[in-house]
């Protein structure tokens, strides 16, 4: 038996039993008429509103299956589409009037099934319930985000990279400043449409040794091993640029980065760089 067997049981049980529970077989999710898919997409759009291509990216829809889903809730005179005014080959998703009332609606049912699944459970049943969810949430969120490879000059890694920046400058004791971002290979993972964790690989003198940087992770999300998982990417892109070793540098303020470098391997060295925030030195040799 694979050694993941068990997990993987565990977790289709699961969505065989709550998919069943909270009616998304049917066509009419809580009696509103409305398929789940189509509730979902009317829902995000109350919740957030959003330009057509945010709503695709959000919800990680195939943009034919969007479109469709758009135009019945058109129909239906739930949602208006519009031109983006500050980009005419944008369009944007927004309620109607009828759209808002069935929004509150949709939320209002949601939450009363939810209020009757839990209503049969002992207060301490519902505290494991909930500590269960939302652990369960974060680490099916972290294994599913996407890592790409983006350019250094991408909106979102400098997003990333300013939230990178800011909380080291909380944490550091004599704070942290950045007069420009590495140029480099950056991989970044996002979620909702906001990013969630942030590393940059760049090339060093010595051909065969390749930098790990700006190693960052929302810390919402840490303890998922999203760190990790962006560690080890790094380290195959590393790997298959023909670098036989990776060196990184980190402060000793950062112990969560610290402990999860040592585990992966990672082996002190001396200081091989300038940098004056830096302190820990580690490198690691790749195995092909």
């Amino acid at each position: 038996m694979h050694q993941d067997d068990g997990i993987t049981a565990t977790l289709r049980r699961f969505n065989r039993t709550y998919t069943q529970r909270i009616g998304a077989l049917e066509e009419s999710f809580l009696g509103t008429g409305r398929p789940l898919g189509v509730s979902r997409v009317l829902y995000e759009i109350g919740l957030h509103g959003a330009g057509v291509g945010v709503l695709r990216d959000r919800l990680d829809l195939d943009s034919g299956y969007l479109s469709r889903v758009l135009s019945r809730l058109e129909q239906d005179g739930l949602v208006r589409l519009r031109p983006d005014p500050g980009d005419g080959r944008r369009r944007l998703a927004e309620l109607t009037r009828s759209g808002r009332q069935a929004w509150h609606e949709l939320e209002s049912r949601s939450e009363d099934l939810a209020t009757r699944l839990v209503d049969p459970l002992s207060p301490r049943q519902r505290e494991r319930l909930a500590d269960a969810l939302a652990t369960a949430d974060l680490l099916v969120r972290a294994a599913t985000v996407a890592l790409r490879e983006v350019p250094d000059s991408d909106p979102a890694v400098r997003d990333a990279a300013g939230r990178y920046v800011a909380e080291l400058a909380r944490r550091f004791p004599r704070g942290f400043a950045l007069d420009a971002l590495d140029t480099g290979r950056y991989v970044l993972a996002t979620s909702d449409g906001e990013p969630v964790a942030l590393g940059g690989l760049r090339e060093l003198a010595d051909p065969g040794t390749a930098e790990i940087k700006r190693m960052w992770v929302h810390p919402a999300w840490r303890g998922a091993g999203l760190g990790s998982r962006m560690l080890r990417h790094l380290e195959t892109m590393a790997a298959a640029a023909g670098h036989d070793r990776v060196v990184l540098d980190t402060n000793g303020t950062l112990v969560e980065a610290i402990a999860m470098y040592e585990r992966a391997g990672y082996h002190r060295v001396e200081r091989y760089n300038d940098n004056p925030y830096a302190e820990l030195f580690f490198a690691k040799t790749l195995h092909s």
